[in-house]
């Protein structure tokens, strides 16, 4: 199985031998990512919720505009130097600490007793 930086490697090979090309700027990587998930948004929206496709209009794949969410993050991550590996252990240690007891079974009825 792949991991973040194996991820990193992949789109960074992609780009540069592949493609012999180089990142976009932050900002347009981060333009390029919020149409993406706007692209995602669309097809959840088209599959859970309450708005249907139009008529004759093709069936999108949640799971390709995840892919293209993934790729783009992993470039954008290589453009300003952030390993994905490193960002997501930290960001699972923080919700581990902060979030422990939050969603445990009730957690949300102790809340409100509180008054939160």
């Amino acid at each position: 199985m792949r991991t973040l930086g194996d991820m990193q490697h992949e789109v960074e090979h992609l780009i540069k031998e592949e493609w012999h090309s180089s990142y976009w700027a932050p900002l347009s990587s981060l333009a390029r990512l919020t149409e993406e998930v706007g692209e995602l948004a669309r097809e959840i929206n088209h599959s859970y919720g309450e708005k249907p496709k139009k008529s004759g209009e093709e069936r999108g794949s949640i799971a390709s505009e995840i892919g293209d969410i993934l790729f783009i993050v992993a470039a954008l991550a290589n453009s300003i130097e952030v390993d994905l590996d490193s960002a997501f252990e930290a960001v699972m240690e923080k919700y581990r600490g902060r979030d422990a007891q939050r969603w445990s079974q009730g957690s949300h009825a102790r809340e409100e007793a509180a008054g939160n």
